[in-house]
């Protein structure tokens, strides 16, 4: 798929109540390839989801980080793997000590 579904048809694929199950991909640009596409989709406001579409409207930190990965995929594959292994370097609180 290489268009942005509309919202009809994303409220047919997505029922009310059930339908944990149903996939989109979040970016229709390249939906199987790892790229910045994402970051370009939501400066067109094309972002799939409010959640990842407000990172360039409510903080101006959030847009200009969204705006560097748009144009620049190197810098966001770079900064994606130091995230990644920072996260995987994480121990997170469990059992009585905490809750995930």
């Amino acid at each position: 798929m290489n268009h942005l579904p509309n919202a009809a048809s994303l409220r047919n694929n997505c029922p009310r109540s059930g339908g944990d199950q149903n996939l989109f991909f979040l970016d229709f640009v390249s939906p199987t390839k790892f790229d910045n596409s994402y970051f370009k989709n939501l400066l067109a406001n094309k972002g799939l989801l409010n959640s990842d579409q407000v990172l360039v409207t409510k903080s101006e930190v959030a847009k200009q980080l969204v705006q560097q990965y748009a144009v620049n995929n190197e810098l966001f594959l770079e900064q994606f793997a130091k995230s990644m292994i920072k996260m995987g370097n994480l121990s997170p609180i469990t059992g009585s000590r905490g809750e995930i």
